[in-house]
């Protein structure tokens, strides 16, 4: 009877030893299929791309992550602050230099940074750092995509008697104006895919509506830049304007020219010596609805000036790095705005720059809805550029939500930013369409 007891038992570990022989096997033949797929990647990379080995570490990464980008079948969330991301594809200076992309967008709201590291025995690493935002945009969609589920929501805002407001920052070349304008590439311009001719369609298209119709309301526009803390009106031949504050703490841009419009068609270029087809100034265009002249909603569309270092342009002399700090006053300025904003504070601090100040109405009142785009570079060479933008836009996020503190002061990021000197020439054509 023990005899066969000990039989049976040694029959089951037979059993137990046989199923663990067989996963072993399969794990083996697994590593020796991944071991084959590694080997003949690295056949495939072309080791005359400076950084062939980091090019190595990312696709390995990528490979093991399951991707479930945003699209259009998913719902529009509503926000009152919505802070998001998009990623440009690698344009052809990138592309000529073989630059690397180190930006993976994997699902809807997450943006992962492969930044190349080198340890102390020289040997090379990727340290993968990971953001999270209400929405990212990866290098295949579109300006509409984009306006879809960030400024497209905010239209209806301005025709229930609030304010609106969406900015677009990043560094320079990073894609904010081509996302605000449209593309400006070439000798054919088209600005009727950018977030401004996009959200004037929808404007007037609201207009139609018999839920609005009624209110009788007239439809304005204004564009101006601020540049090195002066305000110019882009729609009045670069007039100077100043900005005054009356008894009623109501900020007034005065002299700042208004034009009632139907069709508006944007033609804006700009040039530094970093991106020759970049504005070097916060560029704001407004809309404006109007009833019985009484204001009735406001749209800011905002394009802030790039963020980018003085190491990243050649002729940051004295001058240039104090306009600079010009620039970095107001990106603070906006930024405790927006923590303001979220929080619902009571006091905001918009008159810490004149473009806080020029855009007061836009942190105040319970029916304000504000989005920010950030648009990064996905090359190895903007990495750091990249990263500052992200913790910029992580930040804001961050004061929305109240769900943790700030790690180290914006000051620290912000020092680095430095803008050359250059002017904006900017034409507005103005068509005017009679119902």
């Amino acid at each position: 009877m023990c005899f066969f007891f000990f039989v049976i038992i040694a029959r089951r570990k037979s059993n137990c030893v046989k199923e663990v022989e067989k996963l072993q096997e399969k794990r083996e033949r697994r590593r020796l299929q991944q071991q084959e797929i590694r080997e003949k990647r690295a056949q495939e990379v072309d080791t005359t791309i400076p950084n062939f080995e980091i090019l190595n570490m990312i696709r390995e990464f990528r490979a093991n992550l399951d991707y479930r980008p945003l699209s259009t079948a998913d719902l529009i969330e509503e926000h009152r602050i919505c802070v998001c991301v998009r990623k440009r594809p690698l344009n052809k200076k990138e592309l000529a230099i073989k630059d690397l992309d180190v930006i993976t967008i994997p699902s809807k709201d997450v943006v992962m940074v492969h930044e190349p590291k080198q340890k102390v025995d020289l040997t090379r690493f990727l340290e993968n750092q990971t953001f999270r935002f209400d929405y990212a945009f990866d290098d295949t969609s579109n300006n509409e995509m984009v306006y879809r589920f960030t400024a497209g929501p905010l239209v209806e805002t301005i025709f229930e008697g609030g304010m609106a407001t969406c900015f677009a920052y990043g560094q320079t070349g990073s894609g904010k104006t081509h996302t605000m304008g449209g593309d400006f590439s070439g000798k054919n311009q088209d600005c009727s895919k950018g977030i401004y001719a996009l959200a004037a369609r929808d404007v007037f298209l609201m207009l139609k509506k018999p839920k609005y119709r009624k209110f009788d309301l007239q439809v304005y526009a204004t564009f101006f830049e601020i540049y090195s803390g002066k305000v110019f009106d882009l729609l009045n031949g670069k007039m100077k304007l100043k900005v005054l504050e009356d008894g009623k703490q109501q900020v007034n841009v005065v002299g700042l020219r208004e034009k009632e419009v139907k069709l508006i068609n944007m033609l804006t270029s700009g040039k530094t010596s970093a991106n020759a087809h970049s504005s070097r100034s916060h560029a704001v265009f407004q809309i404006i609805l109007r009833r019985n002249e009484k204001m009735h909603g406001k749209f800011s569309l905002v394009d802030l000036a790039g963020n980018e270092r003085g190491a990243d342009t050649s002729s940051a002399d004295r001058q240039t790095r104090l306009e600079g700090a010009e620039i970095n006053k107001s990106l603070l300025a906006l930024k405790e705005c927006i923590r303001a904003l979220g929080r619902n504070q009571a006091h905001c601090p918009f008159r810490a720059s004149k473009l806080t100040q020029v855009l007061r109405d836009s942190f105040i009142g319970e029916n304000s809805r504000t989005c920010m785009i950030a648009t990064i570079s996905p090359g190895m060479t903007c990495c750091e550029n990249t990263l500052n933008t992200l913790r910029y836009a992580n930040r804001n996020s961050k004061f929305i939500y109240c769900t943790e503190s700030i790690s180290q002061e914006l000051q620290n990021i912000v020092n680095k930013f430095h803008v050359n000197d250059r002017q904006v020439i900017a034409q507005c054509l103005l068509t005017h369409t009679h119902t």
